[in-house]
Order: structure tokens, then sequence, then C-alpha cells
């Protein structure tokens, strides 16, 4: 007899913070929140010490997925050019899905504006450790200016994950050519 664990109220807490935050924005209310979760508001505030603070740990916790998801395997045997498009490659196939509503981390920068909030700060790490993959990658890979590429590389993550998010182009034949077409100018192997 095999007996289900229930996940715990931190955990329940943490999976509506990211499930609606991810669909509805970080507007979404503390009520929401806690009906989502089956957690009274007090057993929220004695878990973190604001909406702040879950909508940061919520972040937090899925960033080790969201970059396993994204990011090949370290020393995988891919040239530094293989390795920059396989992240573009993930992002196309995520974006056709019908629940994709962009990079979560860059929603929550966007939404955010204050860049001293406890999300978005977690987002900004988040998106400047992808910058720096594909600055190590474009040194790897011989780029001409690998600190240029990564932020142009950056910059067509960021805007085909919004595109895509908004329902305002598909990545399908678009995405891979244009990255291809940077790596191209900078010289990467």
């Amino acid at each position: 007899m095999t007996t289900e664990v229930k996940p715990s109220s931190r955990e329940r807490l943490l999976e509506a913070a990211a499930t609606l935050t991810y669909r509805d924005g970080v507007g979404i209310g503390v009520e929401a929140l806690c009906k989502a979760a089956g957690v009274s508001k007090r057993s929220m505030y004695q878990l973190f010490e604001s909406k702040d603070e879950l909508l940061a740990a919520s972040l937090e916790q899925r960033t080790s997925a969201y970059v396993a998801m994204l990011l090949p395997a370290t020393d995988d045997g891919r040239s530094p050019r293989e390795r920059i498009l396989h992240v573009f490659e993930q992002v196309e196939s995520q974006a056709s899905a019908p629940e994709f509503h962009g990079c979560p981390y860059l929603a929550v920068q966007i939404e955010l504006k204050d860049q001293s909030h406890p999300a978005s700060r977690v987002a900004h790490q988040v998106k400047a450790n992808l910058t720096t993959f594909f600055r190590a990658e474009a040194e790897q890979g011989g780029a001409s200016d690998p600190g240029l590429l990564a932020r142009q590389l950056s910059l067509v993550f960021d805007g085909a994950s919004a595109r895509a998010g908004i329902q305002a182009d598909s990545l399908t034949g678009l995405i891979a050519p244009t990255v291809t077409t940077l790596l191209d100018a900078a010289g990467v192997r």
C-alpha cells in the first residue's frame, strides 16, 4: 500500500505562485494565491514575510528546472555554435505550446519595473546568467566580440520569447536563421 504524501503548505503556495503569476501576472492577489494553494492568509504570512518574498521564492525554486530545460549539459561534446543554437531550439519548442506566455523571468522584470523587488532580483540574476552563458560560448567559439554577441543573443532571446508569448509571431523558421546570421557575422564556430 502506497500512501501519497500531500505537498506542504509552503510547496502548495510556491506552486500556486508560479502557476498563477505566469498565467495572470504578478498582480495576482494574495487571496487568489491562498485559495489556489488551499492555505489561509495567516499561514502564508507565517511562511513568507510578504507576497513579494513568496514570488521571489517561487521563481528561485523553478530556476534549476528552467535552466536545465534551456541550456545544454556542460561538456556535451557539441560546438559552441551548436550549444548556443540549442538554447533557441528550446525556446522555439516551448513557444509552440498553447500555455506559453514567454520567458517567466523576463515577464516578472517587465511587470514589476522595480529592480529592487525580491522577485525582480531573482529574475535579473537568471537573465544575467543566460547572457554569461552566451558570452562563454561565444568566447569558446572564437567570436570577434563575445560581449557584444552575448548581448545580441540575449536581445533575440528576450524579443523572441516576448513576441511568441503574446502570440504576435511564430518562432518557427524565424529564430534559427536570425541566430545563425549573428553567429556567422561574429565568426562563431
